[in-house]
Formats: structure tokens, sequence, C-alpha cells
């Protein structure tokens, strides 16, 4: 026989499950969410390659921690991407860069604090929704196996 089983009841709300136990915990958990963005980019005072204009896909790792609400969620992972397409990679998809970017050199160790930052102030904008949402970490990858990090601990020290 095998495991495979057809559902006969489905959990109703209300019912089967009631709404003081949709939150499960009192603690604060991680969540993480991805994207890729293609964008061009040349480095200044570099002597090697990267001193020429040449493109790369990158690879955005947000880690968000907090306390979930009332229903077991911390923050939804269409929001996250919501605030990621409408705030942070309208300066980096198809971009060049050097040109839509605050002047900076466009290494990835300057460009990880940058997004950072910028998802950081986009979760402090909306407090209302999600007061104890966080940046934890933030890492951007430039190729596959290269990866530049912010970190909380590290944003808010120094």
């Amino acid at each position: 026989m095998s495991g495979f089983r057809i559902v006969e009841k489905l959990q109703k709300f209300g019912e089967d499950i009631k709404q003081d136990q949709l939150k499960y915990h009192h603690k604060r958990v991680l969540v993480s969410k991805e994207f890729t963005f293609d964008a061009a980019h040349h480095l200044h005072a570099y002597e090697g390659k990267c001193k020429n204009l040449h493109g790369h896909t990158y690879k955005v790792v947000f880690g968000i921690s907090g306390f979930v609400d009332e229903i077991g969620l911390v923050i939804d992972f269409g929001d996250i991407k919501e605030i990621w397409k409408e705030e942070i990679e309208i300066f980096l998809d198809h971009r060049y860069l050097n040109e839509t970017l605050p002047k900076m050199n466009t290494t990835a160790e300057n460009m990880v604090v940058w997004i950072y930052e910028k998802m950081a102030e986009s979760l402090n904008n909306k407090l209302e929704e999600y007061q104890s949402a966080r940046v934890e970490f933030v890492r951007l990858y430039e190729t596959p196996t290269s990866y530049a990090e912010a970190r909380r601990e590290w944003m808010e020290v120094e």
C-alpha cells in the first residue's frame, strides 16, 4: 500500500483551529528571500580586469528577522518582493551601476551596504506593519562563488 492519501476533511478556521492557536510561539525568527539582477559596472583606481566595463548576474540574499504576528508571520515573502521591486531593484537591474547608484566605487563591498540601507529604511518606514522586522544580513553575490555581506551588528555599531 502506498503512503499517498487524499485528505478527507480540510481543517476549518474557527472550528478545527481557533484564532489564538495560529501564533504558535513568541520567538524571533529569520526569514530569507533571494533575488537576481543583471547589471554593468566598472571599478575606478583598480588594476585588473574589472577596471573595464563588464557585467554580472548578481544574486542578493536578504535575511530579515522578527517576531511573528497573530497569524504566525514575521513578514510576507510577497512584501519583501514588493520592497525589492519598487525600492531597490529599479536602481540595479539592467543598469549601468556607476550611473544609478550614489557616488561610490561599485564594488560588491560598497553595494551590499547600500542595499542593506535601502531595505532597512523601507522596513523602518513600515513600522506599523512590521514593528519587529529588521534586516539581519544582506549577501550580494557578484559571481556564484564570490560574495560580500553586510550584517546588522556591523551596520549599527560602526
